[in-house]
């Protein structure tokens, strides 16, 4: 029996090399002599690592924060500098973009190695185990950006909290909220949880719900004040950034503003995207309150596909966030389908209409785009209303030994 399992995992760790070797391939075939007839577009095959490379100076060893602006969170900022001092080290004069790109690659395949060690060590079952094996998500978006950092540690803190862990997992996710901000969602719930939890007075919840609040904020300090302090307009960029920034051509807003759905001025996005997300997530938690009172991290899903909905940006690459979170805790994987379907058609139509104002082709228009996203949403929908009305997934509730 040994033997059959050991042969099972290697089998899964071959298939995960070959979904990255797959996005390398996806990603790093048009890089050399530069992206020339809009092919990263018609290809797909854009990666933010190429114009990163010298745009953020990357190239010349500058020190992000420090020695050049960066719009990412510190341990996303730490990852790039990582990487680009790796790429110098080994090619020195002769290192280049495609190098970059490799090390991205590289990195954010050992981090989805990773993830597939914490669900095999967790118990998940053989086929979401297969599914993040074979991720599309993983293809697409491997070699893309750094979501993979806060992707890693966001799955850390779930597998902590299904141990009852809170305190380390809000650790983790106060850690996972300095790379990119997305896991700081889990938080609130993690304290519920401790603050409702049976067996323990309330002295007992009020200290653990302390302790937990006090474990995410200073983890997320212990990354973020030294730079802060040292470099506050740089290190601060990512949060005006994100204040700032108009939408994305697949996000809600837009498809909703450009197909004339909806009218809202452009400057009242935020303010409404914020008001709508609260209102959903509230709703979220209270209707799911009685079923997964026992394990309320598990609404941190249906919480993130409400606010990718909600939020003004939708950037491709978002769907990576949410993937291993569906494997983690949807009660069905039909949905889920749906949801990889979706995210392949935005993202094709996304960089196709790109291509298309280039004069390139394939190209797509508004419409393309907006029946794309509109499966999207009406696939994250789907899984919201399940988190809701079904029991998590079976493997949940097995015991798990410390």
């Amino acid at each position: 029996m040994g033997s059959i399992a050991d042969r099972r995992i290697w089998m899964l760790f071959l298939a995960l090399a070959l979904t990255c070797g797959l996005g390398w391939a996806f990603k790093g075939h048009c890089t050399p002599g530069g992206w020339t007839g809009g092919e990263q577009y018609t290809t797909g095959c854009y990666s933010d690592a190429i114009p990163f490379w010298s745009a953020r100076e990357i190239d010349k060893g500058r020190i992000p924060y420090f020695e050049t602006r960066m719009e990412y969170p510190v341990l996303t900022g730490a990852a790039i500098w990582i990487e680009g001092s790796a790429v110098r080290l080994l090619f020195g004069r002769h290192a280049n973009e495609t190098h970059f790109l490799g090390a991205v690659t590289i990195v954010n395949a050992l981090l989805a190695a990773l993830v597939l060690w914490l669900f095999l060590k967790a118990g998940m079952d053989a086929r979401r185990l297969w599914m993040w094996a074979l991720a599309p998500p993983l293809i697409l978006y491997v070699g893309h950006n750094w979501d993979m950092v806060a992707v890693a540690l966001a799955v850390g803190a779930m597998l902590l909290a299904r141990r009852n862990r809170l305190v380390q997992a809000a650790a983790m996710a106060g850690l996972g909220a300095a790379a990119k901000l997305w896991p700081v969602l889990m938080l609130p719930l993690l304290g519920l949880r401790a603050l409702f939890e049976p067996g323990r007075s309330w002295a007992q919840r009020l200290f653990r719900a302390t302790a937990l609040s006090a474990a995410a904020v200073g983890a997320w300090a212990l990354v973020n004040a030294p730079v802060a302090a040292l470099a506050f307009d740089n290190w601060s960029e990512f949060y005006r950034f994100s204040q700032e920034r108009a939408g994305t051509a697949a996000g809600t807003w837009d498809v909703l503003l450009n197909m004339s759905w909806l009218f809202t001025w452009a400057e009242d996005r935020n303010r409404y995207a914020a008001i709508l997300f609260l209102l959903g997530a509230a709703a979220i938690v209270g209707f799911g309150w009685r079923r997964h009172r026992e394990h309320l991290w598990v609404l941190f899903t249906p919480v993130l596909a409400w606010f990718m909905l909600t939020n003004k940006v939708y950037s491709p690459q978002f769907d990576l966030w949410l993937y291993p979170m569906l494997l983690m805790t949807a009660p069905r994987l039909w949905p889920v389908g749906l949801f990889l379907l979706g995210d392949l058609a935005a993202y094709f139509a996304e960089f196709w209409y790109f291509a298309g104002l280039e004069g390139a082709w394939p190209r797509a228009t508004y419409p393309d785009i907006a029946c794309a996203a509109l499966i999207r949403a009406a696939a994250l929908l789907w899984l919201i209303a399940d988190a809701l009305r079904r029991d998590p997934p079976e493997w949940i509730e097995r015991s798990q030994a410390d």
